[in-house]
């Protein structure tokens, strides 16, 4: 059974291998924009098409649900690093996963319900910061009782489940696929020799091809719904 590294410090307890898996991930985020940016040009280079293509695709998604463009001005560049970091994470586990022992070093850090969580956190701020910006602190609360006061505590509560589906959906998908990958390499490749060898491995690359194409869907419903969900923040009910 594979384990995490955590450490604690000051009694509270961290996840080594998140960190370290994040770590890596916002450092090739970092070498990939800088390298596709380098010597921009009026008549764009290939490297060039690929990031105003990628910022042109996350800013669609932006003014697709967000209305207010005051909003819009700061969301683009968000929503275009949000999908490269989910993008990379998602990918690290198909590709990589480093274990000492039954300790995992590295993995999707997006298989891991925390990393998610405060993912889907951000999100859930961002929208609070956005709709007090747009109509102050009373017109914001105001607003989670319109039209009808009894909606209020519905509206809260459908605040935590958003949280939670928005964290889940994408660990729970991740998390699956890097499971399901681990149990065609490590149990059916060795269950019976060689026979089981050889259908495991035309296995694995086909679940690892499906798993690139599901964390690319995620990474995009990820980011789309926190869009949906900061755009109708600034938008009165």
């Amino acid at each position: 059974m594979e384990k995490s590294l955590v450490f604690k410090f000051l009694g509270l307890s961290f996840d080594l291998t998140g960190i370290i898996g994040s770590t890596l991930m916002a450092l090739v985020v970092l070498f990939v924009c800088i390298w596709l940016s380098r010597k921009v040009e009026m008549k764009p280079n290939k490297r060039q098409n690929v990031i105003e293509y990628l910022l042109d695709f996350t800013d669609g998604i932006v003014k697709d649900n967000v209305s207010d463009e005051d909003a819009q001005k700061h969301l683009s560049l968000y929503a275009f690093v949000l999908f490269l970091f989910i993008w990379f994470m998602n990918m690290l586990g198909l590709f990589m996963e480093v274990k000492v022992g039954d300790w995992t070093v590295v993995k999707s850090p997006t298989a891991d319900p925390v990393t998610t969580m405060s993912f889907a956190m951000m999100t859930l701020l961002l929208s609070f910061t956005f709709g007090m910006q747009k109509f102050g602190v009373g017109g914001y609360w105001r607003n989670y009782a319109s039209p009808v006061g009894f909606l209020f505590p519905i509206n809260i509560i459908e605040e935590i489940t958003n949280f939670l589906t928005l964290s889940l959906r994408l660990y729970g998908n991740i998390y699956a696929g890097e499971v399901l990958l681990t149990l065609i390499g490590n149990r059916l490749a060795v269950s019976f020799g060689l026979p089981t060898m050889i259908l495991a491995a035309p296995l694995a690359m086909i679940w690892q091809a499906f798993s690139v194409f599901i964390g690319s869907i995620q990474a995009y419903v990820f980011v789309t719904l926190s869009m949906v969900y900061i755009g109708r923040k600034v938008t009165k009910e």
